[in-house]
């Protein structure tokens, strides 16, 4: 039986994630910044860090070049843009989207240190990835843990504490991308069950239209912690994680 095909996997209720390398625009398989839109060139141009901003024309180009895989267009020509943010309705704060009439593909996108992350599904979807890196856990713990997980950093050995901060971190970011605000409520009232690996089953979203989330912990090479989250009624059809440049080459 051939292998079942990005486009296949989604169609069939599935998640796709893909995860790059950045660096400069000048690495071998590094997409073309033509592709990147003329705003998305000036915004590149802005950035004044060259490592940054390279990493951004990579990220941009990579997930053109996937979506319009999809689509059957140009890089060029795929429609990226923001949908209204739930609560407020601002398109400059939305989650990013394909704003094409024809697709209900849903995106979300994240980058840390090198790394890319896109997570594409016929479904609201959210991907958060980091590098676990040294943090003053208890100032910042006090700020993003509830009071239930920061007993639980507090009972774990020194050397498992950070990764329990940022298997929660993740876990909250990608709930929120998901729900479509991002980061405008209190992340200590978000309890993602830290203590529990591999995938948590929350409630979450704007006051009245709350709804049940699963969240997945993606494997990745250390020190990088990443998770997914996307409707609790469509954990059935599996994430699958691939890797670029290799497109639709799936991971071991």
């Amino acid at each position: 039986m051939p292998p079942v095909s990005a486009e296949q996997h989604i169609a069939r209720g599935g998640v796709q994630v893909w995860r790059w390398r950045t660096g400069t625009p000048d690495d071998a398989g590094a997409p073309d910044a033509t592709t990147l839109s003329r705003a998305e060139r000036e915004r590149a141009a802005r950035i004044k860090d060259p490592a940054r901003s390279a990493a951004f024309v990579t990220g941009r180009g990579v997930v053109r070049e996937l979506l319009g895989e999809m689509l059957g267009t140009e890089p060029r020509s795929v429609p990226l843009g923001r949908l209204p943010c739930p609560d407020c309705g601002d398109l400059e704060h939305g989650p990013p989207a394909l704003l094409h009439p024809d697709t209900p593909l849903r995106i979300s996108l994240s980058h840390t240190s090198g790394h890319g992350l896109l997570a594409v599904a016929g479904f609201p979807v959210g991907v958060d990835v980091e590098e676990c890196r040294p943090l003053d856990l208890d100032t910042v713990g006090g700020k993003a843990l509830t009071v239930r997980e920061r007993a639980v950093l507090a009972a774990a050995g020194p050397g498992d504490r950070g990764a329990l901060f940022f298997r929660s971190w993740t876990r909250k970011e990608a709930v929120l991308k998901a729900v479509g605000t991002g980061i405008v409520r209190p992340l200590d009232e978000l309890d993602v069950q830290p203590e529990q690996p591999g995938s948590a089953r929350v409630t979450a979203g704007l006051p009245g239209r709350e709804r049940p989330w699963l969240i997945e912990d993606l494997v990745l090479p250390a020190p990088l912690v990443a998770a997914i989250a996307f409707p609790g009624e469509h954990g059935g059809n599996g994430v699958r994680l691939w890797e670029r440049p290799r497109k639709f080459c799936a991971t071991p």
